[in-house]
C-alpha cells in the first residue's frame, strides 16, 4: 500500500497555522475528522498526546511524526502538514514537517511498515520535492511512489 492511500490530498495541509506541537496535533486531527466525521476528535487527540508524553516524536531535523494507538479509528489514518515558520516542538530546532498517524490496535504490524516507508521517504531526494510542493496533489504524487 503506497503512503498516498493514507495521506490523500485532502489530508495534506501546505500551510499549517500552528505555533506549538499541541496546536498542530489539534489542527491535523481536525483535518482527519473532516474526512472521517465518525472518528472521535477527543479520543484521537488524547492518543497522540499520551504517546508524546512518553517520548518526543521529533525524529529528524525539522521533522516530527506524532502518532498513537486509538480504537476510535479503523486501520491507519493520517494527516501531513508543513510550516514555513516552524513549530515549537520541544526539540533542538523548530519542526517544519509534521506527519500525524493514528491506528487501531489491530494495525501494529502495518504501522511499522508505514513508519519504515515514511523514513525511506524522509531520507530520500524525493523529500525535497514534497517540501517545495505547490499543491497537496503534488505531495500526493510523490507519496504514490512510496
Amino acid at each position: 500500500m503506497p503512503l498516498s492511500n493514507i495521506f490523500g490530498r485532502e489530508l495534506i495541509k501546505l500551510k499549517l497555522e500552528s505555533k506549538t506541537k499541541h496546536e498542530v496535533f489539534a489542527e491535523l486531527i481536525e483535518i482527519i475528522a473532516g474526512q472521517y466525521p465518525e472518528y472521535d476528535r477527543e479520543e484521537m487527540l488524547n492518543a497522540v498526546i499520551s504517546r508524546e508524553q512518553q517520548m518526543n516524536t521529533a525524529i529528524l531535523a525539522g521533522i516530527a511524526v506524532p502518532h498513537g494507538y486509538c480504537n476510535a479509528v479503523g486501520g491507519i489514518v493520517g494527516a501531513m502538514g508543513f510550516s514555513r515558520a516552524g513549530i515549537e516542538y520541544g526539540s533542538l530546532e523548530p519542526v517544519h514537517t509534521v506527519v500525524l498517524l493514528l491506528m487501531d490496535t489491530l494495525s501494529r504490524e502495518q504501522h511499522l511498515q508505514v513508519l519504515s516507508r515514511l523514513l525511506e521517504l524522509l531520507n530520500s531526494p524525493s523529500f525535497a520535492a514534497i517540501q517545495g510542493a505547490a499543491s497537496p496533489q503534488a505531495v500526493k504524487d510523490v507519496l504514490d511512489r512510496f
